[in-house]
């Protein structure tokens, strides 16, 4: 666990329209935190503060926020400033308050953002883009909601954008993609913070089925390359997503796509965007991964997911992915260690 025991502020910037979920998933995270510390007998780590350029604004769903505290001018404490997300039609319209947001970022934001500094800046959603528009994230990695990556290109090309990431850390700056990923960023900083058995304690407090990672895509592999209206590849895609194991080649496929291996390559470019054979061997690599992540050996998982060896599956892996099975499988190990002896926490 972090040894530093300096109370870190969490301001949330709150703009007209924000996405309440943006708000109140990472929020909670970081809440239930506090209330380990405290059943511990220790003080808060975080102090939750809302802020925004008006003293009141209504979120997305209708909900208003009142008693919002203007933007600081400075940053006197060790703080953690949270931009959050607003529905498309709303981040596209550079009103006022988005103006004046902007304007905070470059003038107190950035200086507060030195590699020496305990101060970080956390943007989930389309909240990167505020960021992006503020002109702060240049040279950075970053990610956002998958549709909106193009965008977040246009107004910061100077920024890697990193396509399909539950959410990116780089250095002091930490993005994450739509809504739900903020818990899982909320999660992770939790975990640098506080230590990992805090964070599966909090995880656990929370219900959250799977604590997703750096690694893991914004889209599931199950639902990715299917956004199209095709019977044939539906078919084969449902195959292979229900047997991944299975001894798969293209006559195979074709067979269940009841079409001829040329013309089913075809129809796989072009309505899924990838090759039949690329498609099953994401499908496999995924389900090897879960099977790891859930405790399972590397070689079990390979025969699970239909890899010829365990060899045949790191191969693969390293050419998906940074690191090994062997490094995913040492990592579930771990968070199977400290969440293992936590006990129910009153919420």
């Amino acid at each position: 666990m972090n040894a530093r025991a300096t109370t870190i502020d969490l301001l949330f910037v709150i703009a007209p329209h924000s996405l309440l979920l943006d708000i109140a998933g990472p929020a909670e995270a970081f809440r239930l935190a506090n209330l380990r510390y405290t059943d511990s007998r220790k003080p808060p780590r975080f102090r939750l503060r809302f802020a925004g350029p008006a003293a009141s604004a209504v979120t997305s769903v209708g909900l208003p926020i009142a008693q919002l505290e203007p933007l600081p001018k400075t940053l006197r404490s060790p703080t953690w400033v949270i931009l959050v997300g607003q529905p498309t039609v709303h981040i596209l319209n550079a009103t006022a308050d988005m103006h004046s947001i902007a304007q905070w970022l470059r003038d107190v934001m950035r200086k507060h953002l030195e590699p020496d500094t305990s101060n970080r800046l956390i943007t989930i959603c389309s909240g990167t883009l505020l960021a992006a528009r503020a002109g702060i994230l240049d040279g950075r990695r970053c990610t956002t909601h998958h549709d909106l990556l193009t965008l977040l290109r246009a107004l910061a090309p100077r920024t890697q954008v990193v396509d399909n990431r539950v959410f990116v850390v780089d250095g002091p700056v930490a993005s994450s993609a739509g809504i739900t990923a903020g818990i899982d960023l909320a999660l992770h900083m939790i975990a640098d913070e506080c230590g990992e058995a805090l964070a599966a304690g909090v995880a656990e407090d929370m219900v959250v089925y799977l604590r997703r990672s750096l690694r893991d895509p914004e889209l599931s592999p199950f639902l990715v390359n299917r956004r199209h209206l095709h019977a044939a590849v539906h078919r084969v895609q449902d195959a292979i997503c229900a047997e991944p194991q299975r001894d798969w080649d293209m006559p195979t496929m074709a067979e269940v796509g009841h079409v001829t291996e040329r013309h089913l390559l075809r129809l796989f470019l072009h309505h899924a965007g990838v090759s039949p054979l690329k498609f099953l061997r994401v499908i496999r690599l995924e389900r090897a991964r879960q099977l790891i992540e859930r405790g399972a050996s590397v070689a079990h998982a390979a025969e699970v997911a239909g890899f010829r060896s365990d060899l045949h599956l790191r191969r693969a892996w390293t050419r998906q992915w940074d690191g090994s099975p062997r490094d995913a499988q040492k990592s579930a190990k771990a968070r199977q260690r400290v969440s293992g002896g936590f006990e129910a926490t009153v919420l």
